[in-house]
C-alpha cells in the first residue's frame, strides 16, 4: 500500500503565499518524477508543476516565476511554493507520482487534494 498525503492549502488573500508538501509512504523502492496538478470548479485538471528524480523543474505558463517545486529524495516528499498568488490559482491540488512499489514495479500514485482558495 502507497500513498500521498499533501498538506499546506487554505485560505490566502491575493498577492499572498502558500507552501504546499507532499510526502510519499509504504512500501517504496523508488519514486521517478513528481508533480502538482491542479482542478478548479468546472474545469479539467490540469499540470502546475512537474519535477523529474534529479531535479529538473517545469511549469504551466500561468504559474511561471510565481510557483517554485522542489523534492526531498530523502524524504520522499514534493513541495510546490506558490507566491504572488492570484483568484484564479484556486483550485484543489493534488499531488502526483511515478512510484516504485515494492514487488508490484513502478506504480502512478495520486493524493487526495488539498483545496486552496484565493480570496480577499
Amino acid at each position: 500500500q502507497v500513498q500521498l498525503v499533501e498538506s499546506g492549502g487554505g485560505l490566502v488573500q491575493p498577492g499572498g503565499s502558500l507552501r504546499l508538501s507532499c510526502a510519499a509512504s509504504g512500501s517504496i523502492f523508488s519514486i521517478n518524477a513528481m508533480g502538482w496538478y491542479r482542478q478548479a470548479p468546472g474545469k479539467q485538471r490540469e499540470l502546475v508543476a512537474h519535477i523529474t528524480t534529479g531535479g529538473s523543474p517545469n511549469y504551466a505558463d500561468s504559474v511561471k516565476g510565481r510557483f517554485t517545486i522542489s523534492r526531498d529524495n530523502a524524504k520522499n516528499t514534493v513541495y510546490l511554493q506558490m507566491n504572488s498568488l492570484k483568484p484564479e490559482d484556486t483550485a484543489v491540488y493534488y499531488c502526483n507520482a511515478i512510484v516504485g512499489v515494492v514487488a508490484m514495479g513502478y506504480l502512478e500514485v495520486w493524493g487526495q487534494g488539498t483545496l486552496v482558495t484565493v480570496s480577499s
